[in-house]
C-alpha cells in the first residue's frame, strides 16, 4: 500500500510541460513529418511505443505526412510543415519523453512538448507509456483542433 501511495505521489510530482518560441505563429501549421532515421528511432522492440508517439501527433491537428514525400509538397505546404524530431530518456527515478517542432523551411525549433512520469522503476514500460501519454496531452494543447 505504502510503494502504491509512494509512487502515485512522485508519478504526479514529475513535470510535463510545452515551451513555445515567442515569435512563432503555431496557427500557420498545418503539416507534421516524424523523422525517423537512426538518430531518431526507437529500437524494434519499442515500435509500439514508436506507435503511440505517432498517434499522439495525429491526434493534434496535424496531418502527419512521411519523411520520404516532404519534397512532393508544394512550396505552401512546405511553409506549413513542421519536422517532428522525439527522444527518450529513461531513468529509474523518471522517464521523459520530449518531442520537438521544427520549422520546415527556417529550420528554427518553434516547440517543444515533454512528457514526464514515474514508478520510481517498478514499470520501465509503464513509465514510457505514462510519459508518452503526458507528451501526447502537452502536443494535444499545444496544437489543438
Amino acid at each position: 500500500m505504502l510503494v502504491c501511495v509512494l509512487s502515485t505521489t512522485i508519478a504526479s510530482c514529475t513535470t510535463s510541460k510545452s515551451i513555445v518560441s515567442q515569435n512563432a505563429d503555431l496557427s500557420k501549421y498545418r503539416y507534421a513529418s516524424v523523422i525517423n532515421n537512426d538518430t531518431y528511432h526507437i529500437p524494434a522492440e519499442l515500435m509500439e511505443y514508436e506507435i503511440m508517439l505517432f498517434d499522439a501527433v495525429e491526434a493534434s491537428r496535424l496531418q502527419l505526412v512521411s519523411d520520404m514525400r516532404i519534397y512532393e509538397l508544394t512550396a505552401e505546404q512546405q511553409s506549413k510543415l513542421l519536422i517532428v524530431k522525439y527522444g527518450v530518456n529513461s531513468r529509474p527515478e523518471e522517464t521523459v519523453v520530449t518531442v520537438n517542432f521544427i520549422d520546415f523551411l527556417s529550420g528554427r525549433p518553434v516547440a517543444s512538448c515533454r512528457g514526464a512520469y514515474s514508478t520510481l522503476g517498478i514499470s520501465s514500460s509503464s513509465d514510457i507509456k505514462g510519459a508518452i501519454k503526458r507528451a501526447a496531452e502537452q502536443i494535444s494543447q499545444t496544437f489543438p483542433k
